[in-house]
């Protein structure tokens, strides 16, 4: 059996920005995920606010020079006319968000991982937590074993711990499915900004990911199913690539988020529609959060049950705080 201060099972955003933060504090990291890079995810529009935790982790520069396309804000329908929300300025200028390629973003940060020393078994299945004394202990991979002192699960909408340990998953809506497909050609009036337009029965989101290359996301609140043809009435004439994708985004937490020896990241301790619009900011957040709170247990003799309690309250508070405002969103389009 191998042995590591900290194993990882999952390689995205939250993985690795865990990853990274506890090798910078000289711990010894292991990441398990199951698929081969490069892999297919929906590509992601990121706040500028995420611009501080790049720099934390050291891959700025990367993001900043991977061509990502660059703008201001986002057009909103929503209860009232289609307006143009900016995301802010300062002296510097107008801030701006990335509409990031998620293969492109999650190599890079896989990268920088295994740049500070971070073992990555890629692809190795996770089989089953290791337990002793009610305290997770370790992992059993495809590529082996694995003891440590604490497993964070990265593995997202899946929240694979949370079915191992047979955790309770609280859920906050109605079973929600979010479809999305890509399609190519040129929409001028897509290429400065994405944009969310709501109906009653739900709301479109558009965006350009590449040139030539628009993607767009259909969530429901209705029975509605999105016809195999289906695509948004602004890319109408322009041509569908690849097959269309579906994803649960049912809103729902695990709990608790965090135990005895363990840890849950990103979706695989929360699940909200992509309304919320910062998954991935809060991917990265609780990632460092918790590699943060292990480095505090490890290195600086922390108390284990205050830093679990802290934790689980943080991601529940954020969590209920996310939930609220999407419920005053939607009573907007459902009243």
């Amino acid at each position: 059996m191998s042995e590591a201060d900290v194993v990882i099972v999952g390689g995205g955003p939250a993985g690795s920005a865990a990853a990274i933060w506890l090798a910078q504090m000289g711990l010894q990291v292991v990441i398990t995920e199951d698929q081969e890079f490069p892999r297919h995810r929906p590509g992601e529009t990121l706040h500028p606010g995420i611009e501080p935790l790049l720099r934390q982790l050291g891959v700025a520069e990367q993001v900043l020079s991977a061509g990502f396309l660059r703008h201001e804000g986002n057009w909103v329908q929503w209860e009232a006319d289609k307006q143009f929300v900016p995301f802010g300025e300062d002296d510097a200028g107008s801030w701006r968000g990335f509409q990031a390629w998620r293969a492109d973003f999650d190599a890079i940060l896989l990268h920088r991982a295994i740049e500070l020393g971070v073992q990555v078994r890629q692809p190795c299945r996770a089989l089953q937590p290791i337990q002793h004394n009610n305290r997770v202990t370790g992992v059993v991979t495809s590529d082996g074993s694995w003891r440590s002192s604490f497993l964070i699960d990265a593995t997202g909408r899946r929240q694979w711990l949370s079915q191992q340990l047979k955790l309770k998953i609280n859920c906050y809506s109605p079973r929600l499915i979010a479809h999305f497909g890509y399609v190519e050609g040129e929409c001028p009036n897509r290429d400065q900004a994405p944009a969310i337009i709501a109906d009653q029965r739900g709301w479109t989101w558009t965006a350009k990911v590449r040139p030539q290359l628009y993607q767009w996301t259909r969530l429901s609140f209705t029975k509605e199913t999105t016809a195999p043809d289906w695509i948004p009435q602004e890319f109408q004439g322009l041509q569908p690539i690849g097959k269309k994708g579906a994803a649960n985004v049912t809103w729902r937490v695990a709990t608790p988020a965090a135990g005895s020896g363990y840890f849950l990241v990103g979706d695989a301790a929360a699940v909200l529609d992509p309304a919320s619009s910062h998954g991935v900011l809060k991917a990265i957040m609780s990632g460092i959060m918790a590699g943060h709170l292990i480095t505090q247990i490890v290195k600086e003799g922390q108390a284990e049950s205050k830093a679990i309690q802290g934790y689980c309250q943080w991601v529940n508070n954020w969590f209920e705080h996310d939930v609220k405002k999407l419920q005053e969103l939607y009573a907007l389009l459902l009243n």
